[in-house]
């Protein structure tokens, strides 16, 4: 028998994803859908009407969903026990909700960055630090959730595309003291907001195309060269924005915790890593590259090592073959032009961390490329495997 399950936020961009990653799941049963006081009271399929972001349909189950609001959590008593929050809202008043669904007795799977730095939550990538989860019952305690309630975050997007290979060298035996990485950024990664600008843009572009080969009428380009939003599409027109609020800070810390060490019911930071990371946007929907280098604490393997440990790497969600589990989770390609967003985003269901390109580094001891899905691995279905996780190992 399935679980009953809601997800917070349901109708923005991750939300839609989540929505999607839940229908036919052999574990979780979608009942509850909630979001903004100006969605509640609609059907799903009413409130996401023009905003619906994916190229599936909206599942049948789904699209007469009622859509609470998801301030008032005593709609979601007596429907589930489960919700997976993606919730934009300000950090303070969105890790006081959070809180309360779990004081309710909810399990809480949230894919913000609210409650990433609470000492007690842990930040999980199933691959890498699954016995982090044993600080579930001192956070219960500490915090007063009744019932089982508890909360669970995932990382940053853009970590999960190289962090688990890294994982993988350290666990064989080769640690890591220096990291230094590059993130080229799926314009998805932002939201919503982010999806209908790379949109508008491949609109321009063709725009531009027409009116460069003379197949619109005179009369039209002619407006069209006169609006201001012409000289801002030909700007944007193979853009990076070197640039994204809050990214590097994340990227620098965020795995300095995931690769902590759980002891005495804290979770200690990762000391002996030092991370250096530069984040940015690039004209691509889905699919964020990050360009690593990496020097090791002590003895060094070598490529085919390397190489060997990635496509050897098996980790507890392949041992419980968990549904949303990638059955590698990390895939090496020897084609010198691969990764490719376009190609390799996709791989095992979007739930894959696709590398490349290994070589030996002047500066550092080695440099990759790794790939990953940044709407699925990164944020809805990393998120949906945590509460697989969990369920397996008996936290709910």
């Amino acid at each position: 028998m399935a679980i009953n399950v809601g997800v917070l936020g349901a109708t923005g961009a991750v939300g839609q994803r989540i929505v999607s990653c839940l229908d036919n799941h052999p574990f979780f049963e979608l009942v509850y859908v909630a979001a903004s006081q100006n969605s509640a009271g609609k059907t799903y399929e009413e409130a996401v009407r023009g905003r619906w972001l994916l190229d599936q349909e909206i599942s049948y189950n789904t699209r007469n969903l009622i859509v609470y609001d998801a301030n008032k959590i005593c709609h979601a008593r007596g429907n589930c026990g489960v919700v997976f929050s993606c919730l934009e809202m300000k950090p303070d008043k969105l890790r006081e909700l959070e809180e309360s669904y779990a004081r309710a007795g909810f399990a809480v799977f949230s894919n913000a960055s609210a409650h990433r730095w609470t000492k007690d939550v842990p930040m999980l990538i199933p691959e890498i630090n699954s016995s982090h989860l044993k600080i579930i019952s001192y956070q219960q305690k500490n915090h007063e959730f009744q019932n089982g309630g508890f909360i669970v975050v995932k990382p940053n997007c853009s970590v999960q595309s190289y962090l688990t290979p890294i994982h993988a060298l350290i666990s064989a035996g080769y640690p890591v003291s220096a990291i230094d990485v590059v993130t080229l950024q799926a314009c998805s990664g932002a939201g919503e907001r982010g999806i209908r600008s790379l949109e508008k843009l491949m609109q321009g572009l063709k725009l531009v195309e027409m009116i460069r080969n003379g197949n619109l009428d005179p009369v039209f380009v002619d407006h069209v060269r006169n609006s201001p939003d012409y000289d801002n599409l030909l700007d944007i027109t193979n853009n990076v924005l070197p640039n994204i609020v809050g990214e590097e800070e994340k990227t620098e810390r965020e795995p300095l915790k995931i690769l902590g060490k759980l002891e005495n019911n804290e979770i200690i930071y990762n000391s002996d890593i030092r991370i250096s990371a530069q984040c940015n946007r690039v004209p691509v929907m889905d699919g964020h590259l990050a360009c690593v280098k990496l020097k090791f604490s002590d003895k060094k393997p070598t490529l085919e090592e390397i190489i060997s440990i990635w496509r050897g790497f098996r980790a507890v969600p392949q041992e419980y073959e968990l549904p949303s589990s990638p059955l590698q989770p990390i895939i090496y390609l020897d084609e010198e032009d691969r990764p490719q967003p376009k190609l390799d985003k996709d791989s095992d269901n979007g739930m894959a961390v696709t590398l490349g390109r290994l070589q030996e580094c002047p500066v550092f001891d080695i440099k990759f490329v790794g790939l990953s899905h940044n709407t699925i691995r990164g944020a809805a279905g990393g998120n949906v495997l945590n509460a697989e996780l969990a369920l397996k190992l008996g936290y709910f």
